[in-house]
């Protein structure tokens, strides 16, 4: 196995296990939003996670860690388009206040775009020259 460097991810094998969490965090996410919408209602244990899963894909992009892993930009617009949709159906059911309803918007609006940049800058630096 090789090694590049003295941190914590700067060999061959703890890039692997790197790309194994990735790995696990993406495919939840697509497993989620292709199943039944009502594990995203806000208030449903998938409904809160899955922003948090895509934060946490975000900081591994911005780190430089994502091992290109990430989908497809087109993927997690859909994957927003799914899940602002049931978000934006159930939220009122919960009874926010107009002020957390919009902050919560804007955050979920900004976890999404910022991982589909992510994604698309990934994309662009392996194209070929």
């Amino acid at each position: 196995m090789g090694t590049w460097g003295s941190g914590n991810f700067d060999d061959d094998t703890a890039a692997d296990y790197l790309a194994g969490v990735i790995d696990r965090l993406v495919t939840e996410v697509a497993d989620v939003m292709a199943g039944d919408p009502i594990e995203l209602e806000p208030d449903e244990y998938w409904g809160v996670a899955i922003p948090c899963q895509l934060e946490l894909l975000c900081h591994l992009a911005r780190g430089g860690y994502d091992g290109g892993r990430l989908p497809d930009p087109s993927v997690i617009a859909e994957w927003k388009r799914r899940y602002l949709a049931v978000w934006d159906s159930g939220i009122d059911e919960l009874e926010p206040s107009a002020q957390f309803k919009a902050d919560r918007l804007k955050v979920l609006n900004r976890t999404f775009d910022e991982l589909a940049e992510a994604a698309a800058h990934r994309l662009a630096d392996r194209a070929p020259t």
